[in-house]
């Protein structure tokens, strides 16, 4: 089911095939988002072939021998199609009790696997910058009034300035606890991005997504991402902290399957906020960034570092002068001058609670506290999906 253009079929007939396609998939959880990027999208991520047979595919789990009879075709023939299929990230394949079960990918997992491949071939550049243009004009606007965003904040767990209160999902050492299979995979968001010639390249590592469980086993059995030891995952986690990248995971309190490590410049979350007047990024931690007027040093590395852009610099003349003696294990005693006279001020409103501010602060000044107003995510998956989808049909 190579892509590859069909003379065989008519410009009205493959508009038709197209149509069709789309109007199906607008039956999976996430719909169809209206943009005049749809078209374009499903014409480049899929070959006519290919939407044909997916029109009518199902989205929940069936047997190959039910979609043998469903889609009237041979069970080695139609074997032969999907294993392809699921190679290209277009359906989602697993094995249960030796028995194979494939489902189709809505819109918004079709938009992550390309991603997770981390091919540079012609193919991904081709669907790549209409995927970027389909998130700028359409794709995102349902998270625009959704109460739980599909990630929630992960707090950098050193940050937190008290750690018994630390909610045990929020709590990272306590989530991988709970994993028994992890994998790493390139982020979908900077990998895109790095392909589009609109847009700059990301400057941060790119293999940086990480999945556990089941999807975890289809990524690499699917050759989008590979396995690695709870050892490195925690290694990149510190990483990524050091270099000031958003700790995101799955929203619900069970089982979550996602933890991404998002980048200011290329997290569709962060363009959701900053490019598309979103009222959220991701949902928020349940702990809020404060700084401390006495000792900080207004250096302004935190506000290179925020994300949210949360965090400025404010006049305070009295500080300009001021020494501040910190004292680090690595560093040692040494002593730190306000040159400026500015201290820092956090937006408190728009605060995520990440800590990437908190975790780099010279002075110590910045700190993690639990935020008065506290919502827990949903429990499970389920209960995610169904608050998702009566905030779109209320919407």
């Amino acid at each position: 089911m190579a892509h590859r253009d069909d003379t065989s079929i008519s410009v009205e007939d493959k508009k038709e095939i197209y149509r069709a396609f789309i109007e199906w998939m607008k039956n999976g959880w996430y719909g169809v988002p209206e943009s005049d990027e749809v078209e374009p999208l499903m014409m480049a991520r899929y070959s006519p072939e290919e939407a044909t047979l997916l029109t009518g595919f199902p989205f929940a789990p069936m047997s190959l021998d039910e979609l043998s009879q469903l889609k009237k075709i041979p069970a080695l023939e139609l074997e032969h199609k999907l294993v392809e299929l699921a190679r290209k990230g277009i359906v989602y394949r697993y094995v249960n009790k030796n028995t194979v079960f494939y489902s189709l990918h809505d819109t918004f997992s079709m938009l992550r696997t390309l991603g997770w491949q981390g091919k540079t071939d012609d193919y991904t550049r081709t669907v790549s910058p209409i995927l970027n243009r389909y998130c700028a004009t359409g794709f995102l606007s349902p998270w625009k009034l959704t109460t739980h965003q599909a990630l929630r904040v992960l707090p950098i767990e050193s940050t937190i300035k008290d750690g018994r209160q630390v909610i045990p999902y929020e709590e990272v050492t306590k989530i991988l606890d709970n994993v028994t299979y992890f994998t790493v995979s390139p982020c979908p968001c900077a990998h895109r991005n790095n392909l589009d010639s609109e847009r700059h390249d990301c400057t941060y590592p790119i293999e940086r997504c990480l999945h556990f469980g089941r999807l975890g086993h289809y990524i690499v059995e699917q050759g989008m991402g590979r396995e690695i030891t709870r050892q490195e995952t925690e290694e990149l986690l510190r990483k990524c902290e050091e270099l000031g990248l958003v700790h995101a995971i799955s929203n619900q309190q069970e089982n979550p399957d996602t933890l991404c490590n998002c980048c200011p410049c290329c997290c569709m979350w962060f363009e959701a906020y900053h490019k598309l007047d979103h009222p959220m990024s991701m949902s928020p931690s349940h702990y809020r960034a404060h700084t401390g007027d006495t000792t900080c040093t207004g250096c302004g590395l935190c506000v290179k570092r925020c994300p949210m852009k949360a965090i400025q610099l404010k006049e305070m003349p009295e500080a300009k002068g001021r020494k501040t003696v910190v004292t680090e294990e690595k560093k040692g005693t040494r002593t730190l001058t306000n040159k400026l006279g500015k201290v820092a001020e956090v937006t408190t409103e728009r605060c995520i609670g990440c800590g990437v501010c908190v975790h780099k602060c010279p002075s110590g000044s910045l700190s993690l506290t639990q935020s008065e107003s506290v919502q827990d995510p949903p429990k499970t998956i389920r209960d995610w999906a169904i608050q998702f989808m009566t905030d779109c049909r209320n919407s």
